[in-house]
């Protein structure tokens, strides 16, 4: 009977641990290996980007694959030497996404402090109001920036209602228009892990601190920041990620000189009907993602079973 109890043990644990590896294979190895598959294709002058890629002539099998795709994307035959027009589309991308990430972290991290160190009977509700814009759909969230930022918009009326301007200020389909609407949205996504990391922290560290002589600055930024750094990692990578192929912000929000990689894949894709670019353009993109990530969190795995050897 014991080893029964055992064996469905062992089942147990190995099926709870399968969930995962099983939506990770269903749900992001197999689509990426179509993505990487459609971004060889050579759809020649046809539409079908599932166009073989093994063709039999002359009874032998040969294999067809477009790298020309890739190739595009770095290299402009028409401007060697110059970035091309999807470089440059990357570079935007990254930069406005570890704009967004700057600025959520600045606003983010005072809004976690101040809720973990809030008396316990108000935390739900403080939570309440942080995740409370997501019971809102995201276009009209996104839309409601727009009647703000306007020309005529809520801002520039009440700008010029107290006299601080005698014109509208342009602010829409501009880079600060663009970050606003992007740190908004994805503020929630940097609040939730600090505070998760934040409310867990012994105060008794802090007060240890104090009797140190530490002052509370000082006590804050080498005390409370190292504690919060599992926080501000898993924050910074969780508004990282989506900002870097945000779509929708930069097209409502943003304007022409605003060209992020997600608008560049859906031009691709949809108005010149090329998929095997626009595939690459995506596996690149994600590739750019994942590659630093998994490097940063091999290194922490490493640093951290080295400090476990020598405590």
């Amino acid at each position: 009977m014991n080893f029964m109890w055992q064996l469905l043990g062992k089942a147990g644990k190995r099926g709870v641990i399968g969930v995962p590896y099983i939506w990770l294979l269903v749900f992001f190895a197999l689509p990426f290996l179509i993505l990487l598959r459609i971004s060889v294709t050579d759809m020649g002058g046809g539409v079908d980007p599932f166009v073989p890629l093994a063709q039999m002539q002359d009874g032998v099998w040969t294999l067809k694959l477009k790298l020309a795709n890739y190739v595009s994307i770095v290299w402009d035959y028409q401007r060697p030497g110059e970035a091309t027009i999807y470089m440059q589309a990357y570079a935007t991308s990254i930069r406005y996404a570890a704009l967004t990430t700057l600025f959520c972290l600045m606003i983010g991290y005072p809004f976690a402090y101040f809720i973990a160190r809030s008396p316990e009977r108000f935390r739900a509700t403080l939570l309440m109001m942080i995740m409370l814009p997501f019971w809102t759909s995201f276009l009209l969230r996104v839309y409601a920036w727009k009647g703000i930022l306007a020309d005529n918009g809520v801002l520039n009326r009440l700008l010029m209602f107290v006299g601080l301007t005698d014109a509208p200020i342009h602010m829409l389909y501009t880079d600060v228009s663009m970050l606003v609407g992007m740190t908004y949205v994805y503020l929630p996504f940097m609040v939730l892990p600090l505070y998760a990391t934040l409310v867990k922290m012994d105060d008794r560290l802090l007060e240890a601190a104090y009797d140190l002589g530490a002052s509370p600055f000082k006590a804050f930024w080498l005390v409370t920041v190292p504690l919060s750094k599992a926080g501000i990692v898993a924050g910074s990578m969780l508004v990282f990620i989506p900002s870097v192929g945000e779509f929708v912000i930069p097209s409502l929000l943003g304007g022409a000189e605003n060209l992020m990689i997600g608008r560049v894949v859906w031009d691709e894709m949809f108005s010149s009907n090329n998929w095997p670019r626009a595939s690459a353009l995506a596996a690149i993109m994600i590739l750019l993602i994942l590659v630093p990530l998994a490097a940063y969190y091999h290194y922490s795995g490493e640093r951290e079973a080295q400090t476990g050897q020598a405590s």
